[in-house]
């Protein structure tokens, strides 16, 4: 039979362990309480694939502030001399945007512009769902037919066609994406729609900017298929806009805006040509290689 002096020390010695049980059970499961997600409850925003960068997890959670924020949807909206929310704008085709001029908020290249403005501190996608689409900056690009089974979180993703693209919306990784949808909603994460018109995608470079980049001029400025005036038309820039020219080659002459000139430049973030009569420089520009 224990002594009551020993039945007291037994009892204190088995408490605690029971309360020292629950602390480890919580320090081994920490990691797994910080592991990137891999799905989504409804409406879920964040990073929900491995494999992005710094500054894309970043764009994200800018973009999923603003969600969390209940901020709405507005036509033209996040096209400030800032990036950053604005009073939208009326837009025609579309009789919900009525009380967009009453609306912060941003549209859906607003959002985009802000949240990698956020996440890198420069305004380097300032521009409309095109332009960014289009961007210099970037790093890789994916067409519609691979779906998204190579995409990162904070690719960004494109609906329309070459030659107008009308959304653009951020990638979260599990089939989702971050997206200010339309006149009457609030920012949303949305499933992606691969059907209705989905374009392709874009993985953004963050750093410096490489290649041999100009500046064009004029506006509707279209690129072509091929270095001709007669082949089809792929895009036209909508007023002057910073290209990456990859090579350059003597083809048709054109003779516009008073010039004659028969070089053309290889764009390969439009996969398209342009006549060098709209991209600023001297007739040939200097430092780019001849197209072989």
């Amino acid at each position: 039979m224990l002594r009551r002096t020993g039945l007291i020390g037994t009892l204190i010695g088995l408490l605690a362990v029971l309360l020292w049980t629950p602390s480890t059970a919580a320090a081994t499961t920490t990691p797994a309480a910080t592991a990137v997600r891999t799905s989504a409850a409804d409406g879920e925003c964040a990073v929900l694939a491995p494999g992005a960068s710094a500054a894309a997890e970043r764009a994200i959670a800018a973009a999923c502030a603003q969600v969390a924020a209940d901020v709405w949807y507005t036509w033209g909206g996040g096209h400030g001399p800032q990036p950053g929310a604005t009073y939208g704008q009326v837009d025609p085709t579309d009789p919900a945007s009525e009380h967009d001029p009453e609306r912060l908020g941003f549209d859906c290249s607003g959002l985009v512009r802000y949240a990698f403005a956020k996440a890198t501190g420069s305004d380097m996608l300032n521009g409309v769902a095109s332009a960014q689409y289009y961007t210099h900056r970037a790093a890789e690009r994916f067409t519609a037919d691979q779906g998204l089974a190579p995409l990162l979180p904070g690719d960004l993703l494109a609906w329309g066609t070459s030659q107008k693209l009308h959304h653009i919306a951020i990638y979260l990784g599990a089939g989702k994406m971050v997206e200010a949808k339309q006149s009457g909603t609030k920012l949303m994460v949305s499933d992606v729609r691969l059907n209705g018109g989905y374009y392709g995608a874009v993985r953004v470079d963050t750093g410096p900017v490489t290649g041999h980049v100009f500046q064009t001029w004029g506006t509707g400025v279209w690129t072509k298929a091929e270095p001709s005036t007669k082949a089809a038309r792929v895009y036209a820039f909508p007023h002057s806009t910073t290209v990456r020219v990859k090579c350059q080659k003597h083809a048709e002459p054109v003779t516009a805006e008073g010039y004659t000139n028969d070089a053309w430049s290889y764009l390969p973030d439009y996969k398209a040509w342009v006549t060098n009569i709209y991209i600023k420089g001297p007739a040939w520009l200097e430092g780019v290689p001849t197209c072989t």
